[in-house]
């Protein structure tokens, strides 16, 4: 070989070798992005997995409560009729005038639980809507009032024109096939 060819050689030798270092770099790069992801991302499932384990034994009584209260699946038109006879029956007992009642539709919200509701307006004293009220709102029957708009009535001071929505969650039946 010529001094030439040498010095040639050589010479591809080197831009190989630097060809390669910056492959072997680029690829290293991607390497160290790729294993930053991941650890990023192992640490992000580490921090949900720690919130989850210190969130457990709230969530645990919740579940404990719900399995507790749960209502038996039933009939939208069953609920809501069950609900209207209850706010009526309970309307009289607090010695309230059921003035307009309106059956609303049902509301699917969720998988789980639909909301059977009715909207009742009512004229009574200050505290026979109370004790209404607190008859009504039963958490652990699944039952609230979820609307309310008060106004004194105009023909007697002493008397509310309330007007309400009261609602009952509770678990749909199955579809039949």
């Amino acid at each position: 070989m010529s001094a030439r060819e040498k010095k040639l050689l050589i010479l591809f030798l080197g831009a190989a070798f630097i060809i390669a270092n910056f492959l072997g770099i680029s690829f290293v790069a991607t390497k160290r992005i790729e294993v930053k992801a991941k650890r990023n991302e192992a640490v992000q499932k580490l921090a949900t997995a720690q919130m989850f384990s210190t969130s457990r034994e709230q969530v645990l009584d919740e579940m404990d409560w719900l399995a507790e209260h749960e209502p038996e699946p039933a009939a939208y038109q069953d609920v809501q009729t069950k609900l209207q006879q209850l706010a009526e029956t309970e309307a009289r007992t607090a010695g309230l005038t059921i003035k307009t009642q309106k059956l609303l539709p049902t509301q699917d919200t969720g998988a789980h639980y639909h909301r059977a509701k009715i909207q009742l307006t009512v004229l009574g004293t200050e505290e026979a809507l109370y004790r209404w009220f607190d008859r009504l709102n039963q958490p652990d029957q699944f039952r609230a009032a979820t609307f309310l708009r008060m106004a004194p009535d105009r023909e007697d001071d002493t008397k509310i024109d309330c007007t309400t929505i009261i609602e009952q969650w509770f678990v749909p039946l199955a579809p039949s096939v």
